[in-house]
């Protein structure tokens, strides 16, 4: 038990969240809890995890979650290891939710270099009807950029995948290949603005679309057994969009080959997802799991050959160095396990101090000096 490494999980203290600080000690070795110094409180050595208050061997959690994320019916894992199906989905539900606040943490606070992103959506079967999910990824690393699901094919779908690839796009040139939907290029439009200085004037502040957004649609078509592609420039130009093939993809023209290779390997690991499956997804909560789940998976665990690099030992031999997306990324350092993924503990947000009228207590501004700052 290493407390240094441990914060406090306390939404009521003012220590929350804040690693290394000295205000974690071991409360009990044999029940392996900590204890917090500035609100007494102590915690479970796995809060925050998905092993918290259960009663089997995380090890064999980990492994039946290993199967399900790799694609394993929950049918076989119930006729395999014996437990009940309704455990096994219940262990599917607690590793969504986590995986989507480390996708959050992780990917979603970060600011990248996009370069090129690619958007697409998937039909997935449910009672009584379909259901759809747009997902985006970042073609020089391969990055998951996360994805969203409605019920709907709609304008709204759109705008929620379009806002989580604005809250990680820096303001450098951009492309964007969609497939023909109409609503994306509106979605982009409105979302890669920025406000213009009103140089003291009221009134509200006008907004102007980036310069630097290239966005560019894929339109396939089949007629009569033939398929035929049309490619569209909706937006830039086509020199610039060419540099920014060749950064991020290499050699190559307008596409969205690497948006539908990810799609794919959706469909094999979601059996729910499949073209042609008699597998359906009775909640759209149970699908929202297996994404982010899998998408994790995707992003911190899978090496990708494709971002493998090649380094010289001597002049007539050569190592490579294994990648993953969130390597590529500069996410993190290294290959994550599943247990690693599984035992991330996300912080809370840090304490701000309450608003008060008047002057702050002593007591107030000392913990604003200790906390705060």
């Amino acid at each position: 038990m290493n407390p240094q490494s441990i914060f406090c999980p306390n939404l009521d203290c003012p220590a929350r969240g804040q690693v290394g600080k000295g205000n974690i000690g071991v409360h009990s070795r044999k029940e392996q809890r900590y204890g917090c110094e500035v609100c007494g409180e102590t915690f479970a050595a796995r809060k925050g995890t998905i092993f918290y208050r259960l009663q089997t061997d995380p090890t064999t959690v980990i492994l039946v979650l290993t199967l399900l994320a790799y694609g394993c019916p929950v049918q076989a894992i119930v006729a395999a290891f014996g437990f009940d199906e309704r455990t096994v989905k219940n262990w599917w539900q607690r590793a969504g939710r986590h995986c989507q606040k480390v996708h959050e943490r992780v990917v979603g606070h970060s600011q990248l270099d996009l370069g090129q992103v690619q958007a697409d959506e998937i039909k997935a079967k449910i009672q009584g009807g379909a259901i759809w999910m747009a997902m985006a990824i970042m073609v020089s690393t391969r990055l998951w950029l996360g994805g969203e699901i409605s019920r709907h094919r709609d304008k709204a779908l759109i705008e929620a995948l379009v806002g989580r690839v604005r809250a990680m796009a820096l303001c450098r040139p951009l492309l964007v290949a969609v497939d023909g939907l109409p609503s994306y290029v509106g979605a982009f439009y409105r979302a890669f603005r920025s406000k213009l200085p009103r140089h003291g004037q009221g009134g509200r502040a006008k907004l102007r679309p980036w310069s630097e957004l290239h966005l560019v649609q894929v339109v396939k078509q089949r007629s009569a057994g033939t398929l035929t592609i049309q490619r569209r420039i909706v937006q830039g130009c086509a020199h610039q969009i060419a540099s920014l093939i060749q950064a991020s993809q290499g050699a190559g023209g307008i596409n969205t080959a690497f948006i539908e290779r990810l799609n794919a390997t959706f469909r094999q690991r979601l059996n729910v997802l499949a073209r042609r499956t008699r597998t359906l997804a009775r909640q759209p909560d149970t699908l929202q799991a297996g994404m982010y789940v899998v998408g994790c998976v995707y992003n911190f665990c899978t090496y990708h050959h494709s971002l493998r690099v090649a380094f010289a030992l001597s002049l007539r031999s050569q190592r490579w160095l294994q990648r993953t997306p969130a390597i590529a990324a500069g996410l993190t350092d290294h290959r994550w396990t599943l247990a690693e993924l599984f035992s991330f503990k996300v912080p809370p947000p840090r304490w701000s101090p309450p608003k008060r009228r008047g002057r702050p207590s002593k007591e107030t501004l000392r913990l604003i000096e200790l906390w705060s700052s």
